[in-house]
């Protein structure tokens, strides 16, 4: 299947997303932020049908979208007012609505509008696989300049503070590339699915790890295995390509879990 070349660009598109879900899911899943990354990812909803409705590209206005609210939460849970679920709530319901509401402006585009919600690796060009390359490298290497720091932030945000680490600076820094891995995900699974790829692999080596480096890589090796174990059979069943690397990598987190519990027990 991999001598078609629109196949081939899915392989790559797979494999980069699947390096950049593992390595910043792991602080999704260490700093507890799944619902923090369900807000942004689903924000992007509204972007996506801004752009549509504009006729420019719907990544820039996801991305723009996404990378506000992102600073919206960190703003307002460094104001303490509100609680930080209770603003993503709303972020998250505000940008669905609007979402719907754009696109029934703009009737006739459903499919590029799904395209967007759910993913289609197998139409990405070789020009958004470089877009997906580059800002892949930029996401890594920001987690790498930074690692130590929010390693330490993870593990307790109170002493980080009293060693005066700018500790607001890195949850927003990560708030945004959560955002950045919405808009560079949104063409392999799709804005409404990046997030299971962001938290599942990491959630499964979690289960396995001793160790916070064997978590990261075993993250990032999920990640990866999923999204060529996905594509494979999506080809091969003829099923939605998206969905079936999530749902891959969802098998992977229940087998873990049994064999877990039955090594356990």
């Amino acid at each position: 299947m991999f001598e078609f070349a629109f196949m081939q660009r899915a392989l790559a598109a797979a494999v980069l997303l699947g390096c950049v879900c593992g390595v910043l899911g792991f602080f999704v899943v260490l700093r507890r932020f799944a619902f923090v990354g369900v807000g942004i990812s689903h924000s992007a909803v509204g972007g996506v049908a801004l752009g549509i409705l504009l006729g420019i590209s719907p990544l820039l206005t996801a991305g723009v979208f996404a990378v506000a609210v992102a600073l919206g939460i960190a703003w307002t849970a460094r104001r303490g007012r509100l609680s930080e679920d209770a603003v993503i709530g709303v972020f998250f319901s505000g940008s669905m609505a609007l979402g719907v509401v754009l696109f029934s402006i703009k009737r006739g585009y459903q499919q590029d509008f799904m395209s967007y919600l759910f993913g289609n690796v197998l139409a990405i060009s070789t020009q958004e696989l470089w877009i997906l390359a580059g800002f892949g490298a930029l996401v890594i290497a920001a987690i790498a300049l930074a690692f130590r720091r929010l390693l330490f932030v993870a593990f307790d945000e109170e002493i980080a503070r009293a060693y005066r680490q700018p500790v607001d600076a890195l949850n927003a820094g990560l708030l945004v590339l959560l955002a950045i891995a919405v808009v560079i995900g949104a063409r392999v699974v799709g804005v409404l699915l990046i997030e299971a790829l962001l938290v599942v692999p990491a959630a499964t080596a979690a289960l396995w790890a001793r160790h916070y480096k064997e978590q990261l890589w075993l993250a990032t090796l999920f990640a990866v295995a999923s999204g060529i174990l996905g594509l494979t059979a999506a080809y091969w069943l003829n099923l939605a390509a998206g969905a079936t690397i999530v749902l891959v990598s969802v098998a992977f987190f229940f087998v873990s879990l049994l064999v877990r519990r039955a090594v356990e027990g």
